[in-house]
């Protein structure tokens, strides 16, 4: 509870009754978010590097298994972006609402984008078989 200066005690809540989140706690989260979007394209751009080094010896990794990797990453830097914004909208959150409505919103949104990748990986090893 914080004292005004009227003498009268107030919790953390609007007048709504819903609870509001600290402006202070929300900026650390967002300064916490965006450091760990920094190290996630750290590691990002090395799992590419690997992935252009391992094309180099197109010898000895088929096309099919290549083609799969890029889009297994590609849908790896996509789900994990789709999380960070996810995240900075979680923490510019001012109740507990707006977070509710944020995560149904974010888990739709994934569950859709998952299921398309799951038939675009089908697609790419149903046709890798087919091309032995």
């Amino acid at each position: 509870m914080v004292k005004q200066a009227s003498g009268a005690r107030t919790s953390g809540a609007h007048e709504s009754g819903a609870y509001e989140i600290p402006l202070e706690m929300r900026e650390f989260a967002d300064k916490s978010v965006e450091q760990a979007r920094r190290a996630f394209d750290g590691f990002v751009g090395a799992a590419q590097r690997t992935v252009a080094a391992m094309e180099d010896h197109g010898d000895t990794v088929q096309a099919g298994v290549q083609d799969i990797g890029r889009k297994t990453i590609a849908f790896a830097e996509s789900n994990v972006a789709a999380s960070f914004a996810f995240a900075q909208q979680l923490v510019r959150a001012t109740d507990m609402t707006e977070v509710m409505k944020l995560q149904s919103e974010f888990l739709r949104s994934q569950m859709e984008a998952m299921q398309a990748q799951a038939r675009e990986l089908g697609a790419s090893l149903t046709q890798g078989r087919r091309s032995k």
